[in-house]
């Protein structure tokens, strides 16, 4: 697909009661208001399209963006192009629009080990939300290698910008989700770090508890036993 038929499905996707979530949500860009589900089933039908993805980006459409990192191929971003799409980035949604691309590319570990000292919110957001994907995504780094992760958030979450925190507190629940010894150690963390205090705006969003959303996820990762008939 071409960038102005991606654009005209776009707007015919729009919705004005996305738009007035959105903006409730922090997004100031330019936008059609385009539900998660439509952007979804769009990227299925364009599949993996760099150029397009750059082009979409460039609009510096809110929608656009979006679907921007759904279709990027993150073994063509550059760093380059890492830096440039974090440093557009005004709201928190587009950076974990972003993030999630980013955990793909084989840069991820650095984007995490460098962007999560940033004091800039969105690019601190970044850095910490990619580095909970990692927790699950990259499997070679062994346990100890998020431990001092768990020691930083529990020195300084409280004193980080709002996004970047709500990024922090994310982190602790992915690295308590992996199990084993991490699990103790996160919700030691989550107990040490008490209430985490969010400002969500105008919505009707919560922080989640730490320690009570690592022992839901560790549940469920638990095998069912099944019960032998008589």
């Amino acid at each position: 697909m071409q960038l102005p038929e991606v654009m005209h499905e776009l707007e015919a996707a729009g919705s004005a009661q996305f738009r007035k979530i959105y903006a409730k949500h922090g997004v100031v860009d330019e936008m059609f208001g385009v539900s998660t589900p439509t952007l979804k089933a769009l990227t299925r039908k364009i599949k993996q399209d760099h150029p397009l993805a750059q082009e979409l980006w460039a609009t510096g459409n809110y929608d656009a963006r979006a679907l921007a990192t759904m279709i990027a191929d993150p073994q063509n971003v550059t760093w380059e192009q890492a830096e440039q799409w974090v440093r557009d980035v005004k709201d928190y949604g587009t950076a974990s629009y972003v993030a999630e691309m980013l955990s793909k590319t084989p840069f991820a570990r650095e984007i995490a080990e460098q962007w999560s000292k940033s004091d800039e919110e969105y690019r601190g957001r970044v850095g910490w939300h990619v580095l909970a994907r990692l927790v699950a995504k990259d499997t070679a780094l062994p346990d100890t290698y998020f431990e001092s992760y768990l020691a930083t958030i529990e020195r300084e979450i409280h004193e980080q910008k709002n996004r970047k925190r709500e990024a922090m507190n994310g982190a602790v629940i992915a690295i308590g989700s992996r199990g084993g010894e991490l699990q103790e150690k996160a919700l030691l963390t989550a107990k040490n770090v008490g209430k985490v205090y969010i400002d969500h705006g105008d919505t009707g969003c919560k922080t989640p508890d730490a320690s009570e959303y690592i022992l839901k996820t560790v549940a469920r990762k638990q095998p069912v036993k099944q019960v032998v008939g008589k």
